[in-house]
């Protein structure tokens, strides 16, 4: 069982590194006592593998006897249990101002009169959990997108790469456009098989139709660029922490071009090995 320890400077933003994680698959767990770590890690490894990957996160009113952190990590690592360790840090200065917007008290400041000192003295605290952390994240300046970024390069599987899905979804512009699109597409400029009496009343789900529409040679080049643009899109979506993506193609009515785009498109997404979800939102419709 894979445990990562998320520990540093109050304020620094250990808290968006375990949401981080989260999004990785992490089992996260916010200011756990040091006394109930390994009880814990007992829990976890006694599911047989539902709990594979961990992040504990603990701050100076956990950290009283430093000795004893380190202590109860090579306790866990004798039960079977790999530990990581993040330190999360800031700039003073950048800690100060955190606080001061949020208007909460540091942990080392309960009288609220001198939040300077209280953060110089909680780096000096915790100097040797520095020493012995495994990354430092200093979150300075970091935006949420960096952050993610850092720790996919880190943490990321090739499971979690797989885990990325996508859903596809035909449509028709007559309906009304689908907010959830992240991307869309309209593809009005192929030949509507609509004006067809043989498949007017028949759908993009049937060969028929399918051949129609991809006996064009534009709607093949489409098809093409297409693969082509998403070949390029989504390792790069992966990288940012999407865990999903939902492409929009849209026709007239959405009964007809696009189900069938839909469905050519759907088909190379799976060969490529994502989990996809095919939806025709109006090809009921009239």
């Amino acid at each position: 069982m894979d445990i990562v320890i998320i520990s540093g400077i109050s304020g620094a933003g250990k808290s968006r590194v375990a949401a981080a994680l989260e999004d990785l698959d992490f089992y996260c767990v916010d200011n756990m006592p040091l006394s109930m770590m390994p009880k814990f890690a007992e829990l976890c490894l006694a599911t047989q593998g539902r709990y594979e990957r961990v992040a504990l996160v603990t701050d100076i009113r956990a950290l009283e006897n430093i000795d004893e952190l380190f202590k109860t990590f090579d306790e866990m690592r004798e039960m079977g249990c790999t530990i990581t360790m993040i330190y999360v840090e800031a700039e003073p200065e950048t800690i100060i101002r955190r606080y001061k917007e949020t208007r909460r008290r540091h942990p080392l400041d309960s009288s609220g009169s001198n939040l300077a000192e209280a953060v110089k003295r909680e780096v000096e605290m915790l100097a040797p959990v520095r020493e012995q952390a495994d990354e430092i994240i200093d979150t300075t300046g970091l935006t949420l997108s960096k952050l993610q970024r850092m720790l996919n390069k880190l943490f990321m599987e090739e499971d979690d790469q797989k885990a990325f899905s996508v859903s596809v979804k035909s449509f028709g512009f007559k309906h009304g456009l689908p907010v959830e699109a992240d991307i869309l597409f309209d593809v009005r400029f192929m030949p509507n098989p609509f004006y067809i009496d043989d498949l007017k009343k028949r759908t993009g789900l049937e060969d028929i139709v399918k051949d129609y529409v991809f006996g064009f040679e534009q709607s093949n080049q489409f098809l093409e660029k297409l693969y082509d643009m998403l070949d390029f899109l989504i390792p790069h979506f992966i990288e940012e922490g999407r865990r999903y993506f939902v492409i929009c193609i849209g026709c007239t009515g959405g009964r007809h071009r696009s189900p069938a785009m839909a469905e050519a498109l759907s088909e190379y997404l799976e060969e490529q090995g994502f989990p996809v979800d095919c939806i025709h939102r109006d090809i009921e419709k009239e």
